[in-house]
């Protein structure tokens, strides 16, 4: 083939496809590079942390497979039946009413039903943290066979828990309520800064959720000592105690609780129907994004790993 029918070719080729992109026949090469990032593979970074950025965008990418796998979770625990929902209401109530009576006997002094409103509010609220690091410890390891041969950013695992977690939280206010308005007390519009301490909770337990989740691949023991150390973890928290009752010296102490701050915040919130301190707000606002970015950098940067050691 002489060089000039080579020529004539090639031109006639791009005078075709540029008659194609007018008449809309064929899909621009921008447009074809973007659809192949749609479809782009997940590929585990190899070493330290990957670009935050990308890395992020991909999470969101497919935030989906974080709420199928958590309805998954709830499915296999029936909790999407009948009884499981009933089960989520009188679990939690029973709990409640198990440390109320506990709380009596030791004090030898029984308390108002508004403390038993209270007991409740900071038991719901806490089980947002149990329950997202009891099953966030376990997704990495449970989540073995999908790691194996699925790619995807394994945050998504320990953040599914805690979509878990919060779903079987809603629930549990319903129980509240009803205790809140037997004992009396009312609403208000400070109640309102309930929302954004829920949200201080659940990002602080994400990021716990990830911390627990990466370090149980290399202890596996975490999962046998977990439950102890967060019940205990509550029993230093102001659940079965008001925090107005702590002397202030303790206080400052119990400051070093992530989850203190936040509890007393709830409590004055929902028992007192009044703003929270400010103070408790901005150090519960300070632990959240702390829990968070040290939990998400400490998965992250473990889990290329994973595949190896699970």
């Amino acid at each position: 083939m002489s060089t000039t029918s080579a020529e004539e070719k090639a031109k006639e080729a791009i005078a075709a496809e540029r008659e194609a992109l007018e008449e809309g026949h064929l899909v621009p090469q921008a447009y074809r590079d973007d659809e192949y990032a749609e479809r782009h593979v997940y590929l585990p970074h190899k070493v330290g942390l990957p670009p935050m950025g990308h890395y992020l965008r991909l999470v969101w990418k497919r935030r989906e497979f974080a709420f199928e796998l958590s309805r998954t979770t709830m499915r296999a625990k029936h909790f999407d039946t009948a009884f499981g929902q009933m089960w989520l209401l009188l679990n939690p109530l029973l709990l409640g009413s198990v440390y109320f009576l506990l709380v009596d006997l030791i004090r030898h002094h029984p308390r108002p039903l508004s403390f038993f409103a209270h007991l409740l509010g900071g038991l719901f609220l806490f089980q947002v943290l149990h329950t997202a690091a009891t099953e966030g410890s376990n997704s990495v390891v449970r989540g073995g066979g999908l790691i194996l041969n699925t790619a995807f950013p394994r945050t998504l695992l320990p953040l599914a828990s805690v979509t878990t977690s919060f779903k079987r939280f809603v629930p549990t206010m319903a129980v509240y309520f009803v205790i809140h308005f037997a004992a009396g007390l009312g609403l208000t519009v400070e109640m309102l800064w309930a929302l954004p301490i829920i949200v201080m909770v659940t990002v602080f337990s994400a990021g716990f959720a990830m911390f627990c989740g990466a370090a149980q691949v290399y202890f596996r023991d975490l999962a046998s000592f977990l439950p102890y150390l967060l019940r205990i973890w509550m029993y230093v928290s102001p659940i079965l105690y008001y925090w107005n009752d702590v002397p202030k010296h303790i206080q400052h102490w119990l400051m070093l609780n992530p989850m203190a701050s936040m509890l007393a915040a709830w409590s004055d919130v929902l028992n007192k129907g009044q703003a929270p301190p400010l103070n408790l707000m901005v150090i519960g606002t300070g632990w959240a994004i702390f829990g968070l970015i040290f939990g998400a950098l400490f998965f992250i940067s473990r889990e290329r790993d994973f595949a190896v050691r699970i």
